[in-house]
């Protein structure tokens, strides 16, 4: 897959040979802005000794460290620049061996065959922990949208190849992904051959993903020539032992497995090579398949190398390629991704071939290119999901987050409106899909999934990013951040409303919270009862069970009820069959308003929730604006508080003119733990946010002196499913000259 701002268009039929010469350095493909210099001379560094990426608080390179410096009362406004970097970054590798010259700032090359996990000092900040959790597909809310067909998968490139953090950063402006309940796998895109071509997905993306039942594949993008590929890169890659093996097959599972993630998503467009060439790749796959199955990976074959070793995009399953799908011994990739040259003539061909082959037509991912216009991009939406007949093949979106990047305004806000038109619609409700025009919504045509099954559940609505962070409705860190591990189980079909009058606006806001960075504002003039639909569950309910809101009402008068739904709708676009329970307010829960309502589920004792919601009833004519800080269900029992974490170490420190460059370890907490949370304790008492994770190291490359204090105090909370937090585990860091 080329890229598309690069003189190329992969969706044209020429190939890539005929394309002018790149710089002896290419940019990263297809990432922009990162751009890496032309190698000079030769650099060779064993695997894992790059440098590192920011926490929570911090941001790639030293004037991102210098701007989130002033982290604490009494920090010093000064041009000092700040301690030596020690924060790590997603990984990334060549196959083997390097290229000719030496890197650009910033970039480290790495060989993978070198690579292993006790020669990896930042392992800790990139092992995903959160498991693959199971999912269902609800009855879908509208009547276009089927479940068992066309599935997603999306290229993401969520940052640059090299300095790619691998634990968040201190700005809210991310592609912070929510719309999960769509997605069936997430490509972690990205590579160049100035930077490194094999990458693992960083954990906050694995750890979101996982959540939300998605599997996340790390990449391996072998370039055109004219983007700087060397076919000594591919041949690399399938090189095999003095046994047969093929080495890298190993490697890459191992490294798929110690990292937390599902598989690989493999790319081939070197040109030059011969038909012994394909035939080893083909070995290569099947070896790769046969190492990962045990372990559930899988694999996605790009449409690009074709049995002759040539690359010739085919824009379709056919005699040419199908051997990487299938072949004579059977399943050799889980899925294909088809080249944007597809035609709806050829995708029908290829779904008929993979009937033949006794695979599903809907393993084959027929390829979009979001990068440059989004949804004005022209669709022939017929050749892939018509409406009047089964689908023919899957969805592959390439570069899905040009809903954040063709913004002006790069608010978390104006991000989600975009992100929700485009997998929503325009108008923004799965249930009620707006007359269509050129583009066609996910929503209208895939059904959404959940994996809302299991109490206790809860849910702050928080997106993984925010202006700053919260917690009761206090704000305890106003920097700006972004950690997908950090994210929710929002709602999967937003925002399903029912009314018979105004519809209101239903959005995530980030000017309040209640924990986290956002919450859920419904506001406008109701002129009847509005229910706005949340998560879809399979929730078994007791005697005991209760469920709480926390909210706030910020305009207008209303009465608030919750909806539990028993059972579900007929049919796909029926209303859901809501039972409308009262709630009973228990008084102010914190600053900004909030308060906590309860609702005693006894009389549903032995059902299954299906579903839920709340409905908003206006008490006159006046328009009303409320706020939903926090959703949570679980037994009504003597609650007990998460064990505490151990043994907090400070691993690895520079000091610098009263800042600090810190790596901080912990032991896991006996028991559940949804993830941690870490804290600044300052002279004047108050307790500060620095950082979450669902691992247990964390990196603050920031940490400033507070007034003339002896050492700075940390501690580490574990946090549980209803964000209920440990007794802490604590350390400190002397300072130096403080004796």
């Amino acid at each position: 897959m080329s890229e598309t701002g690069n003189g190329a268009d992969p969706r044209t039929a020429r190939s890539l040979r005929t394309a002018p010469p790149a710089p002896p350095a290419p940019p990263a493909p297809p990432i922009r802005p990162a751009r890496t210099a032309p190698p000079t001379r030769r650099g060779v560094l064993a695997a894992g000794a790059g440098a590192g990426a920011a926490a929570l608080l911090g941001a790639p390179g030293a004037a991102g460290t210098a701007r989130a410096a002033a982290t604490a009362p009494g920090a010093r406004a000064d041009a000092t620049p700040p301690p030596a970097d020690l924060a790590p970054y997603a990984s990334y590798w060549f196959p083997d061996s390097l290229p000719q010259g030496s890197p650009g700032p910033g970039i480290t090359w790495r060989s993978l065959m070198q690579w292993t996990p006790e020669s990896d000092p930042d392992l800790a900040y990139n092992t995903a922990t959160v498991p693959l959790a199971p999912r269902f597909t609800p009855v879908p809310p509208n009547a276009g949208a089927r479940g068992g067909q066309a599935r997603i998968s999306s290229l993401v490139s969520f940052g640059p190849t090299a300095q790619n953090p691998s634990q968040g950063s201190a700005t809210a402006d991310y592609y912070a992904l929510t719309h999960w309940a769509y997605l069936d796998e997430l490509v972690f895109w990205g590579g160049s051959s100035g930077e490194g071509i094999v990458l693992a997905p960083n954990a906050p993306v694995v750890d979101a993903a996982h959540r939300n039942g998605v599997p996340v594949l790390g990449n391996v993008f072998l370039p055109p020539v004219a983007y700087g590929g060397d076919l000594r890169w591919t041949r690399d890659l399938v090189q095999q032992d003095a046994l047969g093996r093929f080495p890298l097959a190993e490697k890459l599972v191992q490294v798929a497995r110690t990292y937390g993630f599902d598989g690989w998503f493999v790319n081939a467009e070197t040109d030059g090579g011969d038909s012994s060439l394909a035939t080893r790749m083909r070995e290569f796959l099947r070896a790769l398949r046969a190492a990962g199955a045990p372990h559930g990976l899988r694999i996605t074959w790009y449409d690009a190398m074709n049995s002759t070793g040539r690359v010739g995009w085919q824009g379709a399953l056919n005699q040419l390629n199908q051997e990487f799908f299938e072949d004579r011994a059977g399943r050799v990739a889980d899925t294909v991704f088809v080249d944007f040259r597809w035609t709806q003539q050829t995708l029908a061909a290829s779904g008929a071939l993979a009937d033949r082959l006794g695979r599903s037509r809907h393993e084959l991912w027929a390829a979009l290119d979001m990068e440059s216009d989004g949804w004005n991009s022209t669709v022939r939406w017929d050749a892939i999901i018509p409406r009047d007949r089964d689908h023919v093949v899957s969805i592959g979106f390439y570069r899905p987050e040009w809903t954040r990047n063709h913004l002006t305004d790069r608010s978390p806000g104006a991000f989600h409106r975009a992100d929700d038109r485009f997998w929503t619609g325009e108008s923004l409700d799965p249930a009620h899909p707006a007359p269509e025009g050129t583009w066609r919504a996910p929503a209208t045509a895939v059904a959404d999934r959940s994996t809302v099954t299991a109490l206790p559940f809860a849910c702050a609505f928080n997106t993984g990013h925010g202006e700053r962070w919260y917690e009761d409705g206090k704000v305890t860190s106003d920097t700006p951040w972004n950690h997908l591990g950090l994210q929710d189980r929002l709602p999967g079909r937003r925002w399903a409303v029912q009314s018979t009058g105004q519809r209101p606006a239903v959005t995530l806001d980030f000017a309040k919270a209640w924990r986290g960075g956002s919450s859920l504002l419904v506001a406008g003039r109701l002129t009847a009862p509005a229910a706005v639909g949340l998560h879809s569950t399979r929730l078994p309910l007791s005697g005991s069970t209760v469920l709480e809101l926390v909210h706030a009402t910020e305009a207008g008068a209303l009465t608030v009820e919750v909806g539990v739904a028993t059972r579900e709708p007929a049919a796909p676009g029926e209303p859901v069959p809501y039972t409308w329970l009262k709630t009973r307010a228990s008084g102010s829960s914190g600053q900004g308003g909030w308060r906590t309502s309860r609702v005693a589920l006894s009389s549903l004792a032995g059902r299954t929730a299906y579903g839920l919601a709340v409905r908003i009833t206006a008490r006159g004519n006046t328009a009303v604006a409320w706020r939903l800080g926090a959703l949570s269900v679980g037994d009504d029992t003597a609650r007990r508080r998460p064990a505490s974490p151990s043994a907090l170490t400070v691993d690895a420190r520079t000091q610098q003119d009263g800042r600090a460059s810190v790596r901080l370890s912990w032991r896991r907490a006996a028991g559940p733990v949804r993830h941690y949370e870490l804290y600044r304790l300052l002279p004047d008492g108050t307790r500060r946010f620095l950082g979450g994770t669902c691992g247990t190291a964390l990196h603050l490359p920031a940490v400033t002196r507070a007034g003339r204090e002896r050492a700075a105090a940390f501690e580490v909370r574990a946090v549980d499913e209803l964000y209920a937090a440990s007794a802490p585990a604590g350390t400190t860091l002397p300072w130096a000259g403080s004796a």
